[in-house]
C-alpha cells in the first residue's frame, strides 16, 4: 500500500449515553463548576441550541467504551453539567472575577443533538 492509497472514511457517533446530569440555575454557577473541577486551570464550556455545557467522557480506554465505540457508534457522558443561555456568549466572567470560555459547537450536529436533549429536560 503506498501513501496515495490511504482512504478516509467519516462515520458519525450514533448515540450518547448521559450517565448523570446535572442542571445549574445559570451560566455563572455552569462556569464556577467548571473552574473548581478544573482544579484552577482554565477551562471552557461549549454552546449550542441554547445551551451551555461541558461533559466528562468515559476514556475510550475502557475496553466496554472502546467497545461501543467502534461496533455501535455509541459514546458515554459519565457526567454533564448544563444551563440555559439563549444567546451565545465568547466569555463568561463570573462575579468572583472567573473568566471562562465558551466555544460555539452549533456546527456540531453531535452536539447540537445532545443540547437540544438537554434543553428538552427542561420540559
Amino acid at each position: 500500500m503506498n501513501e496515495d492509497d490511504i482512504s478516509v472514511t467519516y462515520q458519525p457517533v450514533r448515540e450518547i449515553v448521559i450517565l448523570q446530569k446535572n442542571r445549574f440555575s445559570s451560566p455563572d454557577e455552569l462556569a464556577r463548576f467548571a473552574s473548581i473541577i478544573a482544579g484552577g486551570k482554565p477551562s471552557g464550556l461549549y454552546w449550542a441550541e441554547g445551551v451551555a455545557f461541558l461533559y466528562f467522557l468515559l476514556p475510550s480506554s475502557t475496553e466496554t467504551a472502546a467497545k461501543a465505540l467502534v461496533e455501535d457508534g455509541k459514546i458515554y457522558w459519565t457526567m454533564v453539567g448544563y444551563a440555559l443561555m439563549e444567546k451565545y456568549k465568547p466569555v463568561i466572567e463570573t462575579r468572583e472575577k472567573i473568566i471562562v470560555p465558551v466555544v460555539d459547537m452549533s456546527s456540531n450536529s453531535c452536539l447540537r443533538k445532545a443540547a437540544e436533549w438537554l434543553r428538552q429536560q427542561e420540559r
